[in-house]
């Protein structure tokens, strides 16, 4: 059975990864209010746990003998995540947009699950497996937060 699912699946997972990375990190650097010091914190856990996650992802392309995409223009092309389009938004902005899209990964974490999977490709689909505990993690973490 091919892999090219398998592939694009993961491909979409790291645009969707490294976008939101950009925006979580974009959201510690200028978060404000009485809730700064906590969002500041939590903005921070989350993009560490994303930087980790893309690199791990993006090794498991080349791993299934592939080119990673590593470009913005690959990216945004790739990517269900989007820029926000509030230059300067609320803190409660912030943590609504951070976890709507925790909830545009999450899906696109299911797409390349079952991908994997059909394939055959168990350490794929482990290595997606965790990510979604970890971003329904941090989605439970954003709403409680609001």
């Amino acid at each position: 059975m091919s892999n090219k699912p398998v592939i694009e699946g993961l491909k979409h997972s790291l645009a969707d990864s490294y976008t939101l990375f950009l925006k979580t990190q974009n959201y510690h650097w200028n978060v404000t209010g009485p809730n700064f010091r906590g969002l500041h914190l939590l903005f921070e856990e989350q993009y560490n746990d994303l930087f980790a996650a893309i690199d791990e992802i993006a090794e498991r392309i080349r791993a299934l003998g592939e080119h990673a995409p590593g470009s913005f223009k690959a990216f945004s092309k790739l990517s269900g995540i989007k820029e926000a389009a509030d230059e300067s938004p609320t803190p409660a902005a912030m943590v609504k947009e951070l976890a709507k899209d925790q909830d545009t990964l999450l899906a696109t974490l299911g797409k390349a699950i079952e991908a994997a999977q059909k394939a055959g490709d168990e350490a794929t689909a482990d290595l997606l497996i965790g990510r979604v505990a970890a971003h329904e993690k941090n989605r439970w973490m954003l709403k409680s937060s609001s």
